[in-house]
């Protein structure tokens, strides 16, 4: 592991491959951790990618740099965390994979500086989230779908993450990705990421300020404006969805990916669900060299 800083966080991440190779970077998602790519960093770094997976703010050794910064879990400050990565490592320009929290911050990335993606995977597809219509309701399947954040609007939903962050991590997982047999070991492995000082705060705010219900962080101010607008993503894009992912079926995103007008692919995966990375890694890895290649 290692570390550096950016004006907000000193950022934790793992490194793997020549370091001069072709950068990718690995974005896990919540609630989960840099376990997510344990499958894919091996194959990348073996053909001769540089591979960094950080883990994202509230997770991990990941942390704020002051006090008295907002612990903002909102898109803007995801995505900007990502730019600020690659700014302290003097990376021009990555390939950037992701889904969940870390597909929506390499969505956001990809929209706001595309000059800094040089392809993107994006797990699930568009990610930017549309704040100013998350009032109308979705279908009452979906609804039934996000239970967990009307839960976590509540103050009872703040204690019970606090108190059983590992238990609702695994429900979590056996109703996102229900093929997918983990065991107990690779659950501690990743829950202790969630022993982070501000995992709850920065949990609490990303879900709240999503539908409008909480203050952003005034310094992402601007960049929210801009996400506000659901620019288009240019950049070339493979989207990959699990047939089976138990946050959004394969259906529910395609409208949306209209907005990705660098589209070069989009494939559902039979059987995986929403935890993709773990359960089909040769597919995120194969989706890399193909964009890889479509850039050289």
């Amino acid at each position: 592991m290692k570390t550096v800083r950016t004006p907000v966080l000193e950022i934790a991440y793992n490194q793997a491959g020549p370091a001069d190779g072709p950068v990718v970077i690995l974005l896990h998602g919540w609630p989960s951790d840099v376990h997510d790519y344990d499958g894919v960093v091996p194959p990348l770094a073996a053909a001769g990618y540089r591979v960094l997976v950080p883990w994202l703010r509230g997770f991990g050794a990941t942390r704020f740099l002051h006090d008295a910064t907002p612990r903002s879990g909102q898109q803007a400050a995801l995505g900007a965390d990502v730019r600020d990565f690659m700014d302290a490592l003097a990376i021009p320009r990555a390939i950037l994979v992701g889904y969940d929290w870390g597909g929506r911050a390499a969505c956001v990335v990809a929209a706001l500086w595309p000059e800094r993606v040089a392809g993107l995977v994006a797990i699930t597809g568009y990610g930017v989230q549309d704040i100013a219509a998350s009032g109308r309701p979705g279908s009452a399947e979906q609804e039934h779908r996000y239970w967990y954040q009307w839960y976590f609007h509540t103050d009872r939903g703040r204690a019970g993450l606090t108190a059983n962050r590992a238990e609702l991590t695994r429900l979590l997982w056996r109703l996102w990705s229900p093929n997918w047999a983990f065991d107990d070991t690779t659950l501690a492995a990743t829950t202790a990421s969630f022993e982070n000082p501000d995992f709850v705060d920065v949990t609490i705010q990303s879900y709240r300020h999503r539908y409008g219900n909480a203050a952003g962080d005034p310094r992402y101010d601007d960049l929210e404006a801009r996400l506000a607008a659901q620019p288009a993503i240019e950049v070339p894009t493979i989207v990959l969805h699990g047939e089976d992912d138990g946050v959004g079926s394969p259906a529910s995103s395609i409208p949306r990916d209209r907005l990705l007008t660098g589209l070069i692919e989009r494939r559902q995966i039979a059987r995986a669900g929403h935890f993709l990375s773990r359960e089909n890694p040769d597919d995120v890895v194969a989706a890399v060299v193909r964009l890889a290649g479509s850039a050289a």
